[in-house]
């Protein structure tokens, strides 16, 4: 049964006559008996008792009708669904970030759902190498990164550049600078994340290269219970300066810059590259992109 025959089967139901059909469908007449005809054809049975003027059902038109009337208003809804999520008033976006890239998305969220709070976001905790594998996967649409992958099948969107900066205590005698060198950091207690990276293996081989011990003392799983132990004066500790911004704008720790250390790291959006993206996720780009 095809859905335009079922919408003239209602039409001529409803006006009683095909004449009457055809112009509220704005077809011809023979073009509306034909298409009763085919779909007469389709299900084996007499929809109309030709007998009578007034386009009477018979009994399996009525029940076809009913069928019909509900396929329609099937229809109906969802050409308004898709509306209202092409529109932004419904759907969904899902994103994979780590500890340290979520930071970045907290803006970026509270400020789309200001403009769409009908949309739903949902962020899952990933790992930094398995991201572009669960976009990869469909497992989530969007995913932010500190790298540009180098899967083909991804495509990255640069939006913000980070760096390593140091924190310590208000209290600490390190509190009043801007910058330190690392041979000033020789006797300090480190509290350090205890996920292998690029960055850490880069750091410990600077203050080798530089002759100076790298006390690591304490080892955390979370970048929050680092900067908790910093601001309890326990010990000092380089994180990336987006998961320290609100602490360091409060004085509840000191950011400083260490001078032979500059490591920048870029964010990026990543997304499968021949994916259709959703109507959500093409704003949440958008978004950042003008945040960024």
């Amino acid at each position: 049964m095809d859905i335009n025959q079922l919408e003239v089967l209602v039409a001529v139901a409803r006006e009683k006559s095909f004449s009457r059909a055809a112009e509220v469908l704005e077809r011809t007449q023979p073009a509306v008996s034909q298409a009763i005809r085919r779909l007469e054809q389709d299900v084996g049975e007499k929809l109309f008792d030709r007998s009578s003027k007034d386009g009477t059902l018979t009994y399996a038109g009525e029940l076809l009708v009913d069928y019909a009337k509900q396929m329609l208003n099937l229809r109906h809804s969802a050409q308004a669904a898709i509306k209202e999520m092409r529109n932004l008033h419904t759907g969904k976006v899902t994103i994979s970030a780590n500890e340290h890239t979520v930071f970045f998305l907290l803006p970026v969220i509270a400020e789309y759902r200001k403009q769409h709070p009908n949309i739903k976001i949902e962020v899952r905790r990933g790992v930094a190498s398995r991201i572009p594998k669960e976009i990869t996967a469909r497992e989530v649409e969007l995913g932010i990164i500190s790298f540009k992958p180098a899967d083909e099948t991804v495509r990255s969107v640069p939006v913000l550049n980070d760096q390593l900066l140091l924190i310590v205590s208000p209290e600490h005698w390190l509190a009043g600078k801007r910058s330190v060198s690392i041979r000033d950091l020789g006797k300090e207690t480190f509290i350090a994340h205890n996920a292998p990276s690029p960055y850490r293996k880069l750091v410990i081989e600077t203050f080798e290269n530089n002759s100076t011990p790298l006390n690591i003392s304490v080892e955390l799983p979370s970048l929050e219970a680092i900067k908790r132990l910093v601001e309890a004066g326990v010990g000092i500790a380089m994180v990336p300066s987006l998961a320290a911004t609100s602490e360091i704008a409060s004085g509840r720790i000191v950011g400083l810059s260490i001078s032979e250390i500059k490591l920048e790291r870029k964010l990026h959006i990543v997304y499968r590259r021949r994916s259709v993206l959703s109507h959500a996720a093409q704003e949440f780009i958008r978004i950042a992109k003008e945040m960024r």
